[in-house]
């Protein structure tokens, strides 16, 4: 087993005991204990009584978060023309079309967001089997399929979080960093938790948000009371 170190073992003391926080506590836990020489992501994981297998207990979307995420989101769009222009004009990094298709096959993925306008998804297509396993594949569902590249672009760069349940029926993501005031860290939980609760699907049955866990990179988990984060 590897040896922990004094910062680690340090944290897992301070968390030791400790379950079923507030929200207000968990954040002020998690704060204290980041004490790694980078700033470091506040992450949430929720685990939810779904199977994403089926696709009524699909869980996907996205959240504005109200503080952002606090980390700078590379974009890249497939458009054309004018979308083409609207797009680098609202700040997107890179836009092209089979220029950046031969560029991601090519194994060139410098990119946290794929947006593309409709008529982009025959090209985008062929790229599915690079984009889908690292949850980048353009997604009407999610707003990053659509005419409105420039406003995909800003709610991407603005600190939009994308969601989508894992086999196991767990959501996670990063909603800000350690530095943040606990007070805009609760927003952001709070806001991440209310959008996952809106997208339940029509299939989930009993209880739908069984847990809630905060950690920050280097930090060990926290849970958190349910209807603290749920408001319930």
């Amino acid at each position: 087993m590897a040896k922990l170190g004094k910062r680690t073992r340090a944290a897992r003391e301070a968390s030791a005991g400790k379950e079923n926080l507030k929200v207000a506590d968990a954040v002020a836990l998690i704060k204290a204990n980041a004490s790694a020489k980078f700033d470091e992501t506040v992450e949430i994981a929720l685990n939810l009584g779904v199977d994403p297998r089926h696709a009524d207990q699909m869980v996907r979307g996205t959240v504005n978060l109200p503080n952002g995420t606090g980390k700078t989101v590379r974009v890249a769009v497939f458009a054309r023309g004018e979308k083409a222009e609207q797009a680098k004009k609202a700040g997107a990094d890179i836009v092209g079309a089979e220029d950046l298709m031969q560029e991601i096959q090519g194994g060139k993925i410098d990119f946290d967001r794929c947006i593309a306008t409709p008529d982009m998804m025959p090209i985008v297509g062929r790229l599915g089997k690079i984009l889908g396993p690292r949850n980048l594949m353009p997604n009407p569902k999610i707003g990053t399929v659509t005419v409105d590249v420039a406003e995909a672009v800003t709610a991407a760069k603005g600190g939009q979080v994308q969601f989508k349940a894992e086999k196991a029926g767990v959501v996670h993501a990063g909603v800000g960093k350690a530095s943040f005031d606990a007070k805009k860290l609760e927003e952001n939980i709070l806001a991440f938790v209310d959008a996952v609760s809106k997208a339940k699907p029509t299939g989930a049955k009993g209880t739908y948000m069984k847990k809630v866990s905060l950690s920050s990179t280097m930090g060990p988990g926290v849970s958190v009371d349910v209807s603290s984060a749920t408001g319930n």
